[in-house]
């Protein structure tokens, strides 16, 4: 049993939102079931960082999501900036069993654990936030951060956090979403959002005693990245 991580899959089977006019897009859809599906195994859970899919409303999303389902694994997916689909926990729960999608699950107010590993996370906000409207989104983010960090510990394991914006960068630091992140105890952080050339922000390695990985689907080429094998 393995646990994974990618983001950004920007599905969009249901809509005409192509990602191939993106430089290193093209095909991606069966890019991403080979390589998904050559290294998971029906056993493995892989966390999927936001941005599942450019539909606007969750009943356009529904091939996306039954490609998700196809492919190997349990999928814990959470919210990203692009998934306007997203509703209410209860709502999307109901729609998957309504439409017999069974192997996806969701990241939102809670936690999961996995082998010895804790997962936690929440969608994050940006770094700069200016207008009191910005400023309340990240506080709801983090506090929503906190509630999962909080039942994470309940059930025990090593802590990893998993993200859709990235919580710093090399230049600026989300202090609100960072703070909560250090202060928990987590061993490892996952995030996706940055693509292309913003991709050289990211913080890809250790810092403050926290291993930090951006796992969005192009800068991983596609291909989910093992964060342990159990």
């Amino acid at each position: 049993m393995s646990l994974f991580a990618i983001g950004d899959t920007h599905l969009s089977f249901s809509c005409n939102k192509p990602m191939d006019i993106f430089r290193g897009w093209e095909d991606y859809e069966n890019k991403l079931r080979k390589n998904w599906n050559s290294i998971v195994t029906p056993r493995d859970t892989v966390v999927i960082a936001g941005d599942i899919s450019w539909a606007m409303n969750i009943e356009d999303a529904v091939e996306d999501f039954r490609y998700l389902d196809s492919l190997n694994g349990t999928k814990i997916i959470l919210k990203g900036n692009h998934d306007y689909w997203w509703t209410t926990k209860k709502k999307i729960e109901e729609f998957f069993e309504k439409n017999g999608i069974s192997t996806i699950k969701l990241l939102f107010n809670n936690a999961y654990r996995v082998g010895d590993i804790a997962v936690c996370g929440t969608r994050g906000w940006f770094f700069d936030c200016v207008g009191e409207a910005d400023r309340k989104v990240l506080l709801r983010e983090a506090g929503r951060l906190r509630r999962s960090i909080d039942e994470a510990k309940q059930l025990g394991g090593r802590l990893n956090v998993f993200l859709h914006y990235p919580p710093l960068s090399r230049t600026q630091v989300c202090d609100e979403i960072y703070e909560v992140i250090k202060s928990s105890g987590a061993e490892a952080c996952y995030y996706g959002h940055l693509h292309g050339q913003s991709a050289g922000w990211a913080v890809n390695s250790e810092y403050d005693g926290i291993d930090f990985h951006l796992v969005s689907a192009d800068f991983l080429e596609f291909c989910p990245k093992l964060v342990k094998k159990f």
